[in-house]
């Protein structure tokens, strides 16, 4: 007894520095993503690059001295993280999205980790407003922070939707102060969600009661605040889900000038719908395909004729129920490929529609 106390050494010279261990629970908050990269970059150019910067906008709170104490760069796929010596100056560096570096404007973000409940008690997670931007060619405001207590996150988001299309649907409701899509790091592919924060606050939970529970191709979105707090303060959720359903019944949402009808370009080929069998087969996917938005009332895909011109030969016409199933699918369709051809969709007249009027 007593023999191995003696000869163990005393528990507290396993434990870090006290400074190791605050680096190491702060380093997700102090860690910023840049994408976008110039081709000829390394980590000493970005450095350099963001040492500087952050001296020309006050952003280095911590006093004089780099503000950069680390980078991580892949060149492949034209990103880095970059390190930042604290938790303040991480978020200063935020409004710095857009910033031209070697001719370039590239994108600053939080990386995918960062974890916003948790960083709040770690030091402030909004830029400084004193920042003096306008020193590096930033107008105030401008930036893509989706940081905050009216964060939304967006999940559920069709893989092939692009990072425009997903802005249209989400500012149908007002414009947005920042948007972030997750992508993997290595492909670069969307993961199907992602994270926005509106300019008016007012707007977040409209927009979440909305577009929550909304169908998108074969997916269904789930929209709600990122934050643990859920509604916000003063608002009455029963009045809010009755704003978003008069908005969307109304067609209001997305689209003020949308129609039933859409029209799709370059979804076909005349040469494709001259035999039967091929042009039924077309029907009932386009058919499947565009169901997957609302329920469809009426597909027409004209044919060409030996006998006479034909209006409309090469686009399909698809009649919705109503017009915010109409709304979906131009977003969902619009720019989609189909053997290497770039659909355009576009709303049409329904009066010219009902009538058999395809020339428009």
């Amino acid at each position: 007894p007593g023999f191995f106390p003696a000869v163990m050494p005393p528990l507290a010279a396993f434990a870090m520095p006290p400074q190791t261990m605050t680096q190491q629970a702060t380093r997700h908050a102090r860690q910023v993503y840049v994408g976008g990269l110039p081709g000829l970059v390394n980590e000493q150019t970005i450095a350099t690059f963001f040492n500087q910067v952050m001296v020309n906008v006050g952003g280095n709170t911590a006093g004089p001295g780099d503000v950069v104490v680390n980078v991580y760069i892949n060149q492949e796929k034209k990103f880095a993280f970059v390190e930042m010596r604290t938790v303040e100056e991480a978020s200063n560096a935020m409004a710095l999205d857009g910033i031209s570096f070697q001719g370039v404007s590239v994108r600053v973000r939080r990386p995918s980790d960062y974890n916003p409940s948790v960083a709040a008690n770690l030091g402030p997670s909004q830029p400084s407003p004193s920042l003096n931007l306008a020193a590096v060619g930033l107008t105030p405001g401008a930036g893509g922070g989706v940081d905050g207590p009216d964060r939304i996150f967006v999940g559920g988001l069709p893989y092939y939707l692009t990072e425009p299309q997903i802005r249209e649907l989400l500012e149908s409701f007002g414009p947005l102060r920042g948007f972030d899509l997750v992508k993997d790091r290595e492909s670069g592919n969307s993961k199907g969600y992602g994270f926005c924060v509106y300019q008016d606050p007012n707007v977040t939970d409209v927009a979440c009661a909305a577009l929550n529970g909304l169908k998108m191709g074969d997916r269904t979105l789930t929209v709600r605040r990122a934050t643990a707090n859920g509604q916000q303060a003063g608002q009455d959720h029963a009045h809010i889900l009755s704003l978003a359903k008069s908005l969307t019944m109304n067609g209001v949402f997305p689209d003020e000038g949308a129609t039933r009808v859409l029209c799709l370009k370059e979804a076909v080929l005349e040469a494709e719908l001259i035999e039967d069998e091929q042009f039924d087969e077309i029907l009932e996917d386009m058919r499947d395909e565009c169901g997957k938005f609302g329920t469809v009332l009426h597909l027409v895909i004209p044919r060409p004729s030996q006998a006479a011109e034909v209006d409309g030969v090469g686009k399909v016409f698809v009649h919705f129920e109503d017009t915010g199933a109409a709304t979906r699918a131009r977003i969902s369709l619009n720019g989609r490929k189909f053997d290497g051809r770039a659909v355009v969709a576009t709303y049409y007249p329904e009066e010219q529609f009902m009538v058999g009027d395809f020339s428009g």
